[in-house]
């Protein structure tokens, strides 16, 4: 029987006050692993009006000014106009961080410790991991997640490029989606809201989301007459960021992740080493669920990661096709377990993640637009590399 719903996802810039947290504890994070790669970073943000408080647990050798990080983060973002209250060349600065537990950090450390049963590495804490693809896209993820992320990136991009002088860095988009059987047929409504200078008119801006963003990116078929376009719908948005919000790093996990078309362990990303599997774990889901469906063994797939703090392997690991496999579901678990350690060492090993560089990977670049399906970020857990070892296992 043909199913027929909608399902809507929402983006968010980098100028968003809880991006804004985002991106400052990744740059930090950033800043930690260049200089030394055994760093245990867990960096929480906080930013009110033009206060910015970095709080949380740092065992690092490297060395580097925290405030001048922080506002070389701000300044990336775009927070250098006059107007906005947040400004990189003038903010109150608290740090509050301290070093990681010892506790926590012989349970992580590949050592053998008091108590502790194993030699190896373990997990930096309990908890569940999920990662999601889906064939709807070229890049594997959901439509709706997808098409709100382009339109976020092209509002950015006209407020950077300065064809749009009165873009002010935070904005939100949502697109919502029509599926019948699973796939999308239309785009039912299209959601942007965009921070601007006191001088541009609502016409102005409406006219510019609609003709510069909307029509532009979102494929043309999807978009009929009666799709609705809701711009700035408040009539004005020129208090933003953290004038208007306060900011905190780990509340945009929806955003970060599949737009809610797949689940989530609760577990956020930004500011977190890769000893975190929260992070760690949930780019390996998503890499194993992506070159399940690259392969074409499943339309859509969800994988699921459990770990206990200071253990060296998995709780559990399942493994949900939501009946769209061509082959029976427990071949492709055993398959995955063949091709994939999922140790967290080996995790972090097999996708680099302790290798960071300026021109190279870096936890800045998955900070915004979404932690999967970048095509354009250099993430080693968005390639299709494992393809054929799982054809060969099964």
């Amino acid at each position: 029987m043909s199913r027929q719903y909608s399902f809507s996802s929402e983006s968010v810039t980098e100028g968003h006050p809880d991006k804004v947290a985002d991106t400052i504890s990744d740059y930090i994070l950033d800043r930690c692993l260049e200089g030394d790669p055994e760093s245990r970073v867990a960096c929480e943000t906080l930013v009110k009006d033009n206060m910015v408080v970095l709080a949380g647990e740092i065992s690092t050798s490297s060395e580097f000014n925290y405030q001048s990080a922080v506002r070389e983060a701000i300044q990336e973002i775009g927070y250098t106009n006059d107007d906005c209250k947040f400004n990189a060349d003038d903010f109150i600065f608290i740090n509050a961080l301290s070093q990681q537990s010892k506790d926590i950090a012989q349970g992580v450390d590949d050592k053998a410790a008091e108590g502790k049963d194993h030699e190896e590495q373990g997990a930096g804490d309990q908890g569940l991991m999920f990662g999601y693809a889906s064939n709807e896209t070229p890049e594997l993820m959901p439509a709706p997640v997808s098409y709100a992320h382009q339109l976020s990136r092209e509002v950015t991009r006209l407020r950077k490029s300065g064809e749009l002088s009165w873009l002010r860095p935070d904005s939100k988009t949502q697109v919502s989606c029509e599926y019948s059987d699973n796939k999308v047929q239309r785009i039912s409504a299209v959601v942007i809201s965009t921070q601007h200078a006191e001088c541009a008119t609502n016409a102005e801006i409406r006219s510019a989301m609609t003709d510069l963003v909307i029509r532009k990116m979102l494929p043309a078929n999807l978009i009929d007459d009666q799709t609705e376009l809701h711009i700035n719908p408040t009539g004005r948005f020129v208090i933003g960021g953290p004038e208007g919000d306060c900011g905190l790093t780990g509340r945009k996990i929806i955003v970060d992740t599949y737009g809610g078309m797949g689940r989530h362990g609760g577990g956020a990303f930004s500011g977190k080493d890769p000893s975190k599997v929260d992070r760690s774990a949930a780019y390996m889901c998503r890499w194993v669920a992506k070159n399940i469906v690259a392969a074409g063994l499943a339309e859509r797939c969800e994988l699921q990661l459990a770990y206990a703090i200071g253990h060296h392997l998995p709780v559990s690991l399942d493994i949900n096709t939501f009946g769209t496999s061509s082959v029976d579901e427990a071949k492709i678990i055993a398959a995955v377990k063949e091709v994939f350690s999922f140790k967290p060492a080996d995790v972090v090993s097999q996708l680099g993640l302790k290798t960071v560089s300026k021109d190279g990977f870096n936890y800045i670049n998955t900070t915004n637009y979404g932690h999967f399906g970048r095509e354009d970020a250099n993430l080693p857990w968005e390639a299709n590399d494992k393809v054929e070892a799982l054809l060969a296992s099964l």
